[in-house]
């Protein structure tokens, strides 16, 4: 994974399969963190954890928008949204 630091929104895979999207500005960073137990709760259980995608934003209000929508999103519409992103899945 590519050091990406900046206003980013990221999609991590879970082991379970699961997807946890985030806001960070440092990418690397906040995976560690994951892959740690110091993460989200979300992802403590479900580790370990692979950032599939990220895109940068000019604001932090740009990026948590987008971690926002989608998070809002059903599973089938995230599978749709990273495929039209060429998410690495």
């Amino acid at each position: 994974m590519e050091a990406k630091t900046g206003h980013l929104f990221y999609v991590l895979e879970c082991n379970d399969g699961s997807y946890y999207g985030g806001y960070t500005t440092d990418l690397a960073r906040r995976v560690d963190m994951h892959n740690t137990g110091k993460g989200a709760k979300y992802t403590r259980a479900r580790g370990p954890v692979r950032c599939i995608h990220s895109e940068s934003f000019g604001t932090k209000r740009e990026a948590m928008q987008a971690e926002y929508r989608f998070k809002q999103l059903t599973r089938t519409a995230k599978e749709r949204y990273l495929r039209q992103q060429g998410a690495e899945e």
